[in-house]
């Protein structure tokens, strides 16, 4: 896989997304989100360590929210639908109902107007 197709993966909006790798990515995404805040429950908030983490930790989950906006776009690409529909990950309760059904709902099988198959920005 080049660079430049984990830079799709995880930045752009354009393409569709299996289930497999939507939510492998967002286990990736819990992965890396988690250290920073373990390395801060560690160590004394007003520390300079403590700061460090906890600022490293923003700029991460700032990151996390951007990667998953855009896996949940191409998510809703490949069953179809409009990527404005990732709105609904921002509301309470239906979030969560949301995220199930992209991950549990299969895609088109065949070529729809957002790509020819799952996976791939074309």
């Amino acid at each position: 896989m080049p660079n430049n197709q984990y830079l799709w993966l995880f930045f752009r909006f354009s393409g569709r997304l299996s289930r497999v790798a939507f939510l492998l990515t967002f286990l990736l995404m819990v992965v890396v989100v988690s250290f920073p805040l373990y390395q801060f429950m560690r160590v004394p908030a007003e520390s300079l360590a403590g700061q460090t983490w906890s600022v490293l930790f923003g700029v991460i989950f700032v990151t996390f929210l951007w990667v998953h906006i855009a896996t949940s776009v191409k998510r809703l690409h490949d069953m179809g639908k409009p990527g404005i529909l990732a709105v609904s990950l921002f509301i309470p309760v239906v979030s969560i109902i949301v995220f199930l059904i992209l991950c549990l709902f299969p895609g088109n099988p065949g070529p729809n107007q957002y790509g020819r198959y799952a996976n791939s920005a074309q």
